[in-house]
């Protein structure tokens, strides 16, 4: 390709004596060669020769006596666009974006725009023409080389549309309302936001309770009302009793075989059994006592050493909560547990969300465009090797105490027995080592942020309110002195707190959006028509604070449940930050137990203010969201040692 570079040139815009020399056109080696291609090109059909018309349609109307050569007008137009080019084969090419903004700043110009109106002129010079042509080609050929990408997708996407429509019959008219769509994308613009659930919410408040969304190629109901949530959950619970397949499950969750996002099923049922009647039986649950006390001993020890300091209560929590599922899944503190944590917590934030790759099930590639599905597999290695090293260490250690006094076991050890070389031909199921892991993996994740979180926020609504906060320390203070002892034995008769921390899971359930289910058959939902396969999304944060279920849903209120029956074991559709129904949380008891234990120790311990003598209302409550919603800053407090514990 020939590539030319300017030489130096002044070109006045006028020929009169008194124009201003800041008028003046210059043109030197600086600005960049921008005639890519077109030496046998003409103006085409379409968008490039609208854009070419414009531009000489621009050129020419706005010169005067344009007829002859010598006109300043004319020579100033031939400078601009190549008149006076010297071939320089040596220059080196520059890059595309320096050409375009000359380009762009040469049309823009104060010389450009100066020159005066007139007619077009009688006859076009065939140089000058070809000149202008290469132009507009490199302009318009610049411009579709950024955007050709964006172009192509959008087609693909427009005729997998068109495609997959030739084969649909008409939707039903009865669907529930929705805000409005665009074409292939739909109603996903609507969910470019970080609260997506404070999103649903106000949308829900303008299309009701029972809306639909199509998210992509996603047929998308989101429930925002105790009413519809029960239809869901219990008079239809079986037909929304599956979940719908997406990528973090089949790649962290071992093709769908954890106990979150097994498909409804034998599979499924058997592992509800495993986790009812083996894992968080009372028994077992009682076991663990030690592991709950030791860990929350050296939390307790860790935040008396920051005395008057302030500190990241947040993060203490956090590790403080991991620390309790590693030893009763574990057994021990292994060597590899921080590791394996810290991977939990990055697959934790890379699969909260949306990913687009979800809302185009048809379109595979997707997923790799958009990154998650590498960094899923990542993650997924990493926990793997670490798991199938816990897993071979406890088949190891079973065989050595074979015929010893049987000693108490940890959740994987409770696993193991189910396989199809322990469990005896009385078993229902055989878990395989991958069987295993997907559990445990579930266990970590579902309980891991979701306890922490929910004492974080408990905490952080009590700082905010000092009067709940001294009512809630006067109480547990009051239950421990009676009882001679700071022990878990006692949480039973501390009802404010309960309260306490029924109205935190209210105002900020840990799941703002419940897992989503999946329509196994077409039904009617509040007179709506529900179509197969749709996903089913329960806004529990929006129904936690929906003024037709509650007297001032804003406010952080724990007395509104005192005499009230209203639980979150599932039975009360207008509190379930747990879920309900076949679906419901396995692990609500263990959990609740250590955030019930948590606080009780933390308030009993310790006085709490803010740095800096920040005042309560003052402290920040946004929201950061993911698979838990999480405060988006960590809770720096100033811990005191109480009184009593001096």
């Amino acid at each position: 390709m020939k590539l030319m570079v300017y030489s130096h040139v002044n070109v006045c815009c006028s020929s009169s004596a008194n124009s201003d020399p800041s008028h003046c056109c210059v043109v030197t080696s600086e600005h960049l060669p921008i005639l890519k291609c077109g030496y046998d090109c003409d103006f085409g059909a379409g968008w490039l020769g609208a854009i070419g018309g414009l531009v000489m349609q621009r050129m020419f109307l706005r010169c005067r006596n344009c007829n002859s050569k010598t006109n300043e007008h004319y020579r100033y137009i031939k400078a601009c666009f190549g008149e006076m080019f010297l071939m320089n084969p040596r220059a080196k090419y520059c890059t595309k974006m320096r050409q375009l903004r000359w380009a762009t700043s040469a049309l823009l110009s104060w010389d450009f725009f100066h020159l005066g109106y007139g007619d077009f002129p009688k006859r076009w010079h065939g140089e000058f023409r070809k000149r202008i042509t290469d132009l507009v080609h490199f302009l318009a050929f610049e411009i579709f080389d950024m955007l050709a990408p964006i172009f192509l997708f959008l087609l693909m996407m427009v005729a997998l549309k068109l495609g997959r429509n030739l084969t649909k019959t008409k939707p039903s008219p009865n669907i529930p309302p929705g805000p409005w769509k665009l074409p292939i994308i739909g109603s996903i613009p609507h969910l470019v936001t970080p609260t997506p659930h404070i999103k649903l919410r106000d949308l829900a408040k303008k299309y009701g309770p029972l809306m639909h969304l199509q998210l992509g190629e996603v047929f998308t109901v989101v429930v925002s009302s105790a009413e519809c949530a029960k239809e869901v959950m219990k008079t239809h619970d079986l037909v929304f009793a599956s979940r719908p397949l997406i990528l973090a499950s089949r790649i962290i969750g071992y093709d769908a075989t954890n106990i979150s996002f097994a498909p409804y099923g034998n599979y499924w049922r058997q592992l509800r059994k495993i986790c009812t009647a083996e894992l968080f039986t009372p028994k077992r649950l009682s076991s663990f006592k030690p592991i709950r006390e030791e860990e929350l001993s050296s939390l307790i020890k860790m935040i008396a050493s920051q005395n008057g300091s302030a500190f990241n209560l947040s993060e203490a929590l956090l590790t403080s909560n991991y620390a309790i599922i590693s030893r009763a899944a574990f057994g021990k503190t292994c060597k590899e547990q921080e590791e394996y944590i810290s991977v939990q917590k990055e697959v934790l934030k890379a699969a909260g969300g949306f990913d687009i790759g979800d809302l185009f099930p048809s379109a595979t590639w997707l997923q790799n465009f958009t990154g998650l599905r590498p960094t899923l597999e990542r993650l997924h290695r990493k926990s793997d090797q670490i798991l199938e090293n816990i897993i071979r260490e406890h088949k190891d250690a079973s065989k050595a105490k074979e015929g010893l006094v049987e000693a108490e076991e940890d959740l994987v050890d409770v696993l193991l027995t189910f396989q199809d070389d322990r469990g005896g031909d009385n078993q229902d199921i055989c878990l395989t080592d991958d069987n295993i892991k997907a559990i445990i993996d579930n266990i970590f994740a579902a309980g891991g942020e979701t306890s922490a979180t929910t004492i974080d926020w408990t905490m952080a609504e009590m700082i905010r309110n000092p009067r709940v906060m001294k009512k809630a320390q006067d109480e547990v203070r009051e239950v421990f002195r009676m009882n001679g002892r700071v022990d878990e034995s006692c949480i039973n008769e501390m009802k404010y707190l309960k309260l306490v921390i029924k109205e935190t899971l209210r105002i900020h359930p840990p799941a703002p959006l419940l897992l989503p289910r999946e329509c196994g058959q077409t039904c009617e939902i509040d007179g709506y028509h529900i179509p197969v396969k749709s996903k089913v999304i329960v806004n529990a944060w929006a129904i936690g604070r929906d003024p037709n279920s509650w007297n001032d849903p804003e406010r952080f209120y724990p007395e509104r449940f005192i005499d009230s029956a209203v639980d979150f074991k599932g039975n009360n559709f207008e509190l379930i930050p747990f879920g309900a129904g076949r679906r419901i949380c396995p692990g609500i008891t263990f959990g609740l137990m250590n955030v019930e234990l948590t606080l009780a120790l933390l308030l009993y311990h310790f006085d709490w203010k803010l740095p800096n003598g920040m005042k309560g209302e003052e402290l920040d409550m946004t929201e950061q969201f993911a698979l838990t919603v999480r405060r988006k800053n960590g809770l720096y407090l100033i811990p005191s040692i109480a009184a009593q514990c001096s």
